[in-house]
C-alpha cells in the first residue's frame, strides 16, 4: 500500500484539531467538533468541506466535445459554456466506474471533477479510449485544491454575485484566481470552489473568518444520505448501473453511441433485478450500516449500502439494493443488525425535505 496523500489543507485541519482518518488514499478530517454539530451548521447556516482530494481533469481540443459524449452518459451537447452536469463514466457492461461533474469551460474545453479514490483509474480509462489526434487530456489534480461551501447563508461568504445553479464562473477573490461552481452534495444551496494549491490555506482561512464552520467527512456523509445522494464505492460500483441506482435521469439514451449504452437501454426497457431504495428505521434501535442484510418475511432480499443516524430526522436511515419486486415505497422491511432484525420502511427519496 502506498502512503496516504495529504491535501494542501492538511495542516489547517491539524491546527483546528480535526480527527483525521484515511479515506480513498488520502488523510482527511472526519470531524472537528462533532458530526452532528457540523451537520446542523450546514442545514442552518454555512459549512465548509475540503474537497482537494477530488480529481480535476481538463479535456480540450477540436474533438473534445464529440469524444466526451461517447465516454459519458449525460449529453455534453446540452452544455453552454459555463454550465455543468452530473454524469457517469461506465465500463462496457454499463457498470459505474465513477460519477462525476463535467463543466464546459470553453468552446472545446471541459473540466471533469472526479472522485478521489478513482482519479488514477478514471484517467487511465479515459486515456486508453482517447481519440488521440484531436483530444488533449490533462490531470491537473496536484496543482489545485478545492472546497465545498454549503448552507442557506452561502452567499454571505462572498462579495461577488454567485453563478446560477449548475454554472461555473472564474473570479478573483482577495487576489486569488478561483473557479466557483454552484453545485453541492448536501441538499442545501452551495458552491464548490477550485483554486491553486498554493492559495489553499489563504482561501480556507478567509471563508472561516467570514463565518463558515469547518466540516469533515462525517457530516458530508449524513447530509448526503438524508438527500439520498449516492456515494461511489458504496451505493455505486462497477457491478451496478445507473438504472439500478435510480439515476436514469442522468443517462441520455437518445445519444446514438456511448460506452455501456446497450446495457442501459435494455435495463430501461426490461427493468433490473434489483433497485437502490431509501429506507428509514421504524422505532428505536441501532443505526443501519453497509452490508447489513435486508429481509422481507424472513427472506433475504438485499443488502444495505449506506446507513447512519440522521441528525435532522433523529432516526436511522439508509439506502440498500433490494430485489425489484419488493422495492415499492411503503414496503415494510427488516434490517439485520448483529443477528437481530429491526423493522424499517421503504421511503420516497429524498428522506430529508426542507421546510418551506
Amino acid at each position: 500500500m502506498s502512503e496516504e496523500k495529504k491535501t494542501p489543507l492538511y495542516h489547517e485541519h491539524v491546527k483546528l484539531g480535526a480527527k483525521i482518518i484515511p479515506f480513498g488514499g488520502w488523510l482527511m478530517p472526519v470531524h472537528y467538533t462533532s458530526i452532528v454539530d457540523e451537520h446542523r451548521a450546514v442545514r442552518a447556516n454555512v459549512g465548509m468541506f475540503d474537497i482537494s482530494h477530488m480529481g480535476q481533469f481538463v479535456v480540450s481540443g477540436s474533438g473534445a466535445r464529440a469524444w466526451l459524449n461517447t465516454m459519458l452518459t449525460n449529453n455534453i451537447d446540452k452544455l453552454e459554456v459555463g454550465q455543468g452536469q452530473y454524469t457517469f463514466l461506465l465500463n462496457e457492461r454499463g457498470g459505474i466506474i465513477d460519477d462525476l461533474i463535467a463543466y464546459r469551460i470553453g468552446e472545446e474545453k471541459f473540466l471533469l471533477v472526479v472522485n478521489a479514490a478513482r482519479v488514477d483509474e478514471d484517467f487511465d480509462w479515459l486515456d486508453r479510449h482517447r481519440a488521440k489526434e484531436d483530444v488533449d487530456l490533462a490531470n491537473r489534480s496536484a496543482d489545485f485544491g478545492g472546497v465545498a461551501i454549503q448552507g442557506p447563508n452561502v452567499a454571505k461568504m462572498f462579495d461577488a454575485e454567485l453563478p446560477p445553479r449548475n454554472h461555473i464562473v472564474d473570479l478573483t477573490i482577495d487576489g486569488m484566481p478561483v473557479s466557483i461552481a454552484r453545485t453541492g452534495y448536501t441538499g442545501e444551496d452551495g458552491v464548490e470552489v477550485f483554486f491553486r494549491a498554493q492559495d489553499a490555506a489563504k482561501f480556507w482561512n478567509l471563508i472561516l473568518q467570514r463565518g463558515a464552520k469547518a466540516c469533515g467527512l462525517g457530516a458530508r456523509d449524513t447530509l448526503r444520505l438524508e438527500m439520498c445522494y449516492p456515494l461511489n464505492g458504496s451505493d455505486l460500483s462497477p457491478e451496478r448501473n445507473p438504472i439500478e441506482a435510480g439515476l436514469g435521469f442522468f443517462v441520455d439514451l437518445t445519444k446514438e453511441n456511448f460506452t455501456g449504452r446497450d446495457v442501459l437501454s435494455n435495463a430501461k426497457q426490461n427493468g433490473t433485478k434489483q433497485k437502490l431504495i431509501a429506507f428509514r428505521m421504524d422505532g428505536k434501535g441501532p443505526p443501519p450500516r453497509p452490508h447489513y442484510g435486508v429481509f422481507v418475511n424472513d427472506a433475504r432480499v438485499g443488502e444495505v449500502t449506506s446507513g447512519t443516524l440522521s441528525p435532522s430526522l433523529n432516526y436511522g436511515i439508509g439506502m440498500a439494493y433490494i430485489d425489484a419486486p419488493h422495492a415499492k415505497i411503503g414496503t415494510k422491511i427488516d434490517i439485520e443488525i448483529r443477528g437481530q432484525k429491526f423493522p424499517a420502511v421503504i421511503e420516497k427519496k429524498p428522506l430529508y425535505k426542507k421546510k418551506t
